[in-house]
């Protein structure tokens, strides 16, 4: 059974960079086939796809985001991070991790709530 486990601080202020990291147990990141993505929620909003990193480590990202993330993965630890700078309010979102194969998300992260706030 996957599990993936978020986590991170929960209050970012703003113009800094939020840093959230995903723990993978019970499969390894590098297993051919399967991709590591970030996806957030904001407040009364649908679910916003951010990036992902795939088991070769190659990245991609969300166009409107491009510019301002960043994931990464530590395969010793497996686990996968994601940065995203100059964070505004609008960036306060639910974040989760999940883990997606060529047609689906199988396995998400119970989810982390973060908050931009001065």
């Amino acid at each position: 059974q996957v599990q993936l486990q978020e986590s991170g601080p929960g209050l970012v202020k703003p113009s800094q960079t939020l840093s959230l990291t995903c723990t993978v147990s019970g499969g390894s990141i590098t297993t051919n086939g399967y991709g590591w993505t970030w996806i957030r929620q904001p407040p009364g909003k649908g679910l916003e796809w951010m990036g992902a990193i795939v088991y070769s480590g190659n990245t991609g990202y969300s166009p409107s985001l491009k510019s301002r993330t960043t994931i990464s993965r530590d395969t010793n630890k497996n686990q996968f991070t994601l940065q995203l700078s100059s964070v505004t309010p609008e960036d306060t979102a639910v974040y989760y991790c999940a883990r997606v194969t060529s047609s689906y998300y199988d396995y998400w992260g119970k989810g982390t709530q973060v908050t931009v706030s001065s």
